[in-house]
């Protein structure tokens, strides 16, 4: 039972080996339905997708027998649609760590990875990039032909490195969210781990708000349960001094970021400020 509960808390329940959606012989058409909105909806990071932006061509190929799942998984990431979401908004390594995650459903394990999808694109462009997922190794040995790409750091599996883990849940913000949606925009999210090879600690989706503190000495205790990539609003009593009037109190809010957010209370308290809650923007 508290398996299920932290992982309701993280934002996983949604996904086990148990959902792999697969186009199986003799598919029927609720069956090609479920491959291609599980394909969009998993391609395109949850992001909504409009009746004029479905890729009709494509689909109608899918049903026909002429592409594979596979195939129309290339047809979604090599469409102009994928590129203005993903690819002219967002600089090239927040554009890789995507291509990892919708493609393969992992994050990037090592700097050589990131460095080996750069060169590429450099010297062979946009195609080859995208096609260097879907014509790798892992990603016919994870989905082959047949089934549609899913998330794939949640559990253990063979070949799968453990810091691949934690970084998955840097990229991935919880069933419900969208990777265009997210606070942080399109700065990359694993710049630093990767390059220093670190692991880095899991901090479960974000509901928008996190535990009200109270009191001068409220600390950052229950604050690490945030996004580091959110905003907070701390509100707080000031003392202010009015000509030779008495002190008074005066509320004030601040918004600061997850970084900043233990200095700024330590700062509030030395200057005899009062903390009053803190809340995620």
């Amino acid at each position: 039972m508290s398996g299920l509960v932290a992982a309701d808390r993280l934002g996983i329940t949604a996904f086990s080996p148990s959902d792999r959606v697969e186009l199986r012989p003799n598919w029927t058409e609720d069956d090609v339905q479920a491959v291609i909105w599980a394909a969009y909806r998993q391609v395109l990071g949850n992001d909504h997708l409009m009746a004029s932006e479905r890729l009709t061509s494509a689909e109608s190929l899918l049903r026909q027998g002429q592409i594979s799942v596979r195939d129309f998984v290339r047809a979604i990431a090599q469409s102009e649609l994928y590129k203005e979401k993903f690819f002219y908004s967002n600089p090239q390594v927040r554009f890789i760590e995507l291509n990892y995650k919708h493609l393969l459903g992992r994050a990037p394990y090592d700097e050589s990875e990131i460095a080996f999808h750069v060169d590429l694109y450099d010297q062979q462009g946009y195609e080859a990039e995208i096609n260097s997922y879907l014509d790798s190794t892992e990603y016919q040995e994870s989905f082959g032909d047949s089934v549609v790409p899913s998330y794939r750091g949640f559990n253990s599996q063979r070949g799968q490195k453990t810091v691949g883990f934690t970084r998955m849940f840097r990229l991935y913000r919880g069933y419900a969210n969208s990777d265009r949606a997210q606070y942080g925009k399109n700065r990359p999210r694993l710049t630093q781990e990767v390059a220093r090879n670190l692991p880095m600690p899991i901090q479960p989706p974000s509901t928008g708000r996190v535990s009200e503190f109270v009191g001068a000495g409220a600390g950052l205790v229950g604050a690490a349960a945030g996004d580091r990539d959110q905003l907070y609003r701390v509100r707080y009593t000031q003392s202010v001094a009015s000509g030779r009037a008495p002190l008074r109190l005066s509320n004030r809010d601040l918004l600061v970021s997850y970084d900043q957010l233990s200095t700024r209370l330590q700062q509030i308290n030395r200057a005899g400020g009062r903390v009053l809650s803190i809340s995620a923007v």
